[in-house]
């Protein structure tokens, strides 16, 4: 027996009009990032750590390992093939790790590391997070000093002021903001392209570095050096996983559009501008991009570019919050307050937790390292990682969701990993440097995130062992019936075959039942968005007995008041303001049992004291819920 409740359906296929709007909003909150790689991506492959010389050959061979990189790693492998690994229109890691899983499940083997990579991905994606929006707001801020040298001791200050600003301003949402990115990530595209003809038309032979030859020949005369600055390249193509994670927000068309139309076309003419320039003037290596911009411009341009940087940080901060929700639904967070901030877009939430970890994180890196040059040795070595992982991720699904053969999946993931092993090799060179700081961020994370399911697994199972099959319960209600008042309870439960705690707790201490029992579970299924016909499942069982299974995709936040509207048995007049909701509360003990290692036990309790009640996280009446507290030893 199935009830429909309301879903959040996703457009597959725009067309006309709807899809160039799209394709517009896909400018901001997609291509933020990776358009504003320009500000410091050529700058830093030509820095003095490198002792890379500005000679003509070095600039063509670095220009054509950017062209290069632009093409194989976004236009190849995340536009053409990873977009097509999507879970009912989401992508990003997570979403892509739970298209691999259920098969392995099947198949028996191999299922624990490919969720293991897939967390520790996902975990990589914070410690980004926390480095996009310091990095780019401040290579933008760092154009003032550009302009004069006034403004050098107060560009940390107004880095600082503006992150504070752009993290404060997040609990108000992104929708009002979010009417001005499109336009404005326009004209900063717009600007980046003019710049970049402008010095072309100087150095038309800048274009010859679309020749590969030229970045072969980088490596040969270069050697080792030329090796390490492939970790700077590689900042130019950092927005690869964010493009793959906010496809679901757009879908594939309206992305692909906004890339071949705009986004590609000007950040080549910019880099190749900014080539150009070099060319001309070795000298305006040390920050090409400003170099370009004319005296009268430069203010302007600085204010655009922050814009761009804003908008680039907030896509990020957006991201946090969407996958941060994603793992509390699967399991891998404990229950955090998620503020919806939007009434017409359900993707918008608000996860103040999150928020202010990030601010923090941001405005630490900005203050300890000082300059975009510094945070750059920081930037790279989480994404490349991801970028591995995510090409492993997606051989399998080539193989195992789309029955390509081993010899098709296996050329086009091998060419692909090649690629993204010597970005990684010449990222993670960088660790000393600040290398450090993501892989660092992303153990804490993926620490917290198996230690909570692993926890919960063991914290189930102890529950388990406290309480009868529901089967055993039920023959024992029937045998010997308790006293029945009126009104209806509902027990809240985790497995199917055992009696809910609670309920067990509550007739043993009240020695009555209520004359409508339902035994309700809510599930996360490993899709985004549950179907309508799908989402509820009512189960008689007898004497007045329930059970009721909801389901919820990854993306979604139960609300049960309002799903439970429609689930009442048999047309059954039923007043939800007359409901009992019956929760458990446990208070978890560490213990040298079997399960844990002692310090994760502690770090698990820890973790579920400061969890959010599942009364308050499933949106249930205050005044009608009785909460049954346990202590449970792990």
């Amino acid at each position: 027996m199935s009830h429909d409740t309301d879903t959040h359906a996703h457009p597959e296929a725009p067309k006309g009009r709807y899809l160039y709007v799209l394709a517009l909003g896909a400018l901001g909150i997609v291509y933020g990032d990776i358009g504003t790689s320009p500000l410091y991506a050529l700058r830093e492959s030509f820095h003095a750590s490198h002792g890379l010389l500005p000679t003509p050959a070095n600039v063509l061979g670095v220009l054509s390992l950017i062209f290069w990189a632009l093409i194989i790693v976004i236009t190849v492998k995340y536009i053409s093939f990873v977009m097509r690994a999507d879970n009912h229109g989401e992508g990003g890691i997570l979403a892509l790790t739970s298209l691999v899983t259920p098969l392995q499940v099947r198949r028996g083997g191999g299922r624990w590391l490919l969720i293991i990579l897939g967390l520790f991905g996902t975990s990589l994606l914070y410690g980004d997070g926390m480095i996009t929006p310091a990095i780019s707001v401040l290579s933008a801020v760092e154009g003032l000093g550009v302009a004069t040298p006034f403004f050098e001791p107060y560009i940390i200050p107004i880095t600082v002021s503006i992150l504070f600003l752009l993290f404060l301003t997040q609990r108000f949402g992104t929708g009002s903001v979010g009417r001005v990115f499109g336009p404005v990530t326009v004209l900063w595209f717009l600007t980046l392209a003019v710049l970049g003809v402008v010095q072309i038309v100087e150095q038309p032979g800048v274009l010859a570095a679309a020749n590969p030859l030229h970045g072969l020949r980088f490596f040969l005369d270069n050697g080792l050096r030329g090796f390490l600055v492939l970790g700077s390249v590689f900042l130019v193509v950092t927005g690869g996983e964010a493009l793959y994670t906010d496809m679901g927000h757009f879908g594939k068309r309206p992305i692909r559009l906004a890339w071949f139309v705009v986004v590609l076309p000007a950040l080549l003419l910019n880099y190749f501008g900014q080539g150009a320039l070099i060319l001309g003037n070795p000298e305006a290596a040390e920050n090409p991009f400003y170099q370009m911009v004319p005296a009268w411009g430069l203010y302007p341009v600085v204010i655009l570019a922050t814009m761009a940087t804003v908008i680039a940080s907030q896509a990020l901060i957006s991201g946090a919050f969407s996958l941060t929700m994603q793992a509390v639904q699967l399991g891998y967070v404990p229950r955090l307050v998620i503020h919806h901030t939007s009434r017409r877009e359900y993707g918008q939430v608000y996860i103040p937790a999150i928020n202010w970890v990030l601010m923090v994180a941001c405005i630490g890196l900005v203050l300890s390292f000082r300059s975009s040059s510094n945070l750059a040795a920081a930037y790279g070595v989480g994404v490349s990682t991801d970028m591995v992982i995510t090409t492993i991720l997606f051989y399998v699904v080539a193989r195992e969701r789309w029955r390509w053969s081993a010899l098709s999946a296996g050329l086009i993931a091998g060419g692909l990993i090649i690629v993204d092993l010597a970005f990684f090799s010449a990222n993670i060179l960088k660790l000393p440097q600040g290398g450090w700081f993501p892989l660092a961020v992303a153990a804490v994370v993926f620490t917290l995130l198996t230690t909570w399911k692993r926890g919960r697994l063991i914290l189930s199972e102890r529950l388990d062992e406290h309480t009868e099959p529901l089967k055993s319960f039920l023959e024992g209600v029937i045998k010997r019936p308790p006293n029945r008042v009126p009104g209806t309870a509902i027990f809240m439960y985790r497995s199917p075959t055992h009696t809910p705690f609670s309920l067990a707790q509550n007739l043993k201490t009240n020695k009555v039942l209520h004359e409508r029992v339902v035994l309700l579970a809510v599930k996360t299924e490993e899709v985004p968005r549950v179907r309508r016909s799908q989402r509820v499942t009512l189960t008689p069982l007898g004497h007045e007995f329930y059970q009721v299974v909801m389901r919820f995709g990854f993306m979604e936040q139960p609300n049960v008041p309002r799903v439970l509207k429609s689930v009442w048995p048999n047309g059954a007049d039923i007043a939800l303001s007359d409901v009992t909701y019956f929760v458990g509360r446990e208070t978890v003990f560490a213990t040298k049992r079997a399960g844990m290692a002692l310090w994760r036990e502690k770090l698990f309790a820890l973790m579920s004291r400061n969890a959010l009640s599942a009364s308050s996280f499933y949106h249930l009446p205050p005044g009608q819920v009785v909460e049954l507290g346990a202590q449970i030893e792990l």
